[in-house]
């Protein structure tokens, strides 16, 4: 049989774009269908860790970025503004260790990038395609095909479809047959993005100006700063408890509010935030960990925050779905995927890949929650001396906060999404060496 699919996308976010990029260079048919009528500046700025960034590299996507910042440094201060912890060079000592930068970005030109070099390589990217229907049962045979019907009742049949519709997935409630609504995580993010024309004060606009990562930890909140768009933009994000309704997810937010919540805070960011003239109000949401991903055909997987969605603590879920994207296509190219016959096998090697990775990131993300959002008192007191007693010196052990921590920091940016596969390949030939079949059925 042929080892070429025709392979269908849902959704047009991270996790669906790089899955589209990795399987058109693996030589598959791909499209891609997104709901929305165009690619718009949505979702505000995005952190792009090594883990991910050597992909984009791989890809020749990177350096197509728009406006790309590298932040030169990292700090962590208290809500009163005393440092905690600080690193110089972070930028150079990132490409060091892991051989790739951190960056920080925009996330429509990130979008807008991947969508290009997709494009490039022959994937069709629909908009306007919102899919109102799914069957898994089509055509005979061992191996069924699947179709896609959308609003505009237009029909796309596949031998593959990825689910990377995003937090709130349609698919993955026709996968699990009921509808699944995301579960609320007790946060909130107030989103902020300023303009450096917005500034007027000299000392904000140097800080905006010399990219670095700034946080400022606190009782129940915890606040995470940088720039983008070559130092002409300012992204904030502020984490607080959530006081929304349950039926609502986003809203514009009210400013007196907002600063009313960080009052008392380091005068550096109170002085920012008079500078605010516009914020939105997002409930942070989250979901159970699946017991599968795939569907019984095997014609259906789920990537991305449709199926391990995370707090953004760690800046991880669009870096992870990034990796779920390139795992998925390495899988199905030569030497490892040469046949259609393979596809039940190769969907369960993905799971079994990427499924414990994902939901441990996301776990992790939980943690670092408790880590920097602890009240006064002998805890905090207690995670401060531990932050102090390392301040100016190489880190040793675990350590608070997790982007510079010399245990967590190595594992998250460490990982090679690339190598996955080959390792298995050189182990096993793929599918017939024993370790393989054991994982098949474990």
């Amino acid at each position: 049989m042929s080892k070429e699919l025709d392979i269908l996308i849902i959704g047009a976010g991270l996790s669906g774009l790089a899955a589209s990029i990795q399987c058109a260079l693996s030589g598959h048919r791909v499209t891609v269908l997104e709901s929305a009528k165009e690619l718009a500046e949505i979702g505000a700025g995005l952190q792009l860790t090594p883990n991910a960034t050597r992909l984009l590299l791989k890809w020749g996507v990177y350096d197509t970025i728009r406006g790309l910042c590298e932040p030169t440094t990292c700090t962590v201060y208290n809500y009163k503004g005393r440092i905690l912890a600080h690193e110089d060079h972070f930028d150079k000592n990132n490409r060091r260790k892991y051989n790739a930068p951190f960056s920080d970005c925009h996330r429509v030109d990130l979008q807008q990038a991947l969508v290009r070099k997709a494009e490039e390589l022959g994937v069709k990217v629909v908009l306007s395609a919102r899919v109102v229907d799914l069957d898994f049962d089509v055509g005979e045979g061992q191996q069924k095909r699947a179709s896609v019907t959308t609003e505009a009742w237009k029909t796309y049949e596949a031998d593959l479809i990825i689910g990377a519709d995003g937090l709130w997935s349609t698919t993955r409630s026709v996968f699990l047959g009921r509808k699944d609504s995301p579960l609320p995580t007790g946060d909130l993010a107030f989103r902020i993005v300023l303009q450096l024309k917005q500034i007027e004060d000299p000392k904000l606009r140097k800080m905006v100006q010399e990219p670095g990562v700034r946080f400022w930890a606190g009782p129940d909140s915890h606040v995470v700063a940088y720039s983008m768009r070559g130092g002409t933009m300012y992204n904030v994000v502020l984490l607080v408890p959530d006081d929304l309704p349950d039926s609502v997810a986003r809203v514009e937010g009210n400013l007196e509010e907002m600063r009313a919540w960080f009052e008392g805070w380091d005068p550096v960011l109170t002085q920012l935030l008079e500078h605010v003239d516009r914020v939105d109000k997002w409930k942070l949401m989250h979901r159970a960990e699946m017991e599968s991903w795939i569907n019984d055909q095997s014609n259906l997987v789920l990537v991305g925050d449709s199926c391990h969605p995370m707090l953004p603590y760690l800046a991880q879920g669009a870096n992870s779905s990034i990796e779920d994207g390139a795992v998925l296509g390495l899988l199905l190219a030569l030497p490892h995927f040469k046949s259609k016959h393979q596809l039940p096998k190769t969907l369960r090697l993905f799971q079994k890949l990427r499924k414990a990775r994902g939901e441990a990131i996301a776990r992790e993300t939980f943690k670092q929650r408790k880590d920097f959002h602890m009240r006064d008192g002998s805890e905090q007191e207690a995670r401060d001396a531990l932050f102090l007693r390392q301040l100016g010196k190489e880190l040793v052990g675990a350590f608070p906060s997790r982007w510079t921590c010399p245990v967590v920091q190595p594992w998250l940016y460490g990982y090679d999404a690339e190598k996955e596969p080959y390792e298995i390949g050189r182990l096993s030939r793929m599918f017939h060496h024993p370790v393989i079949n054991m994982i098949f059925r474990s």
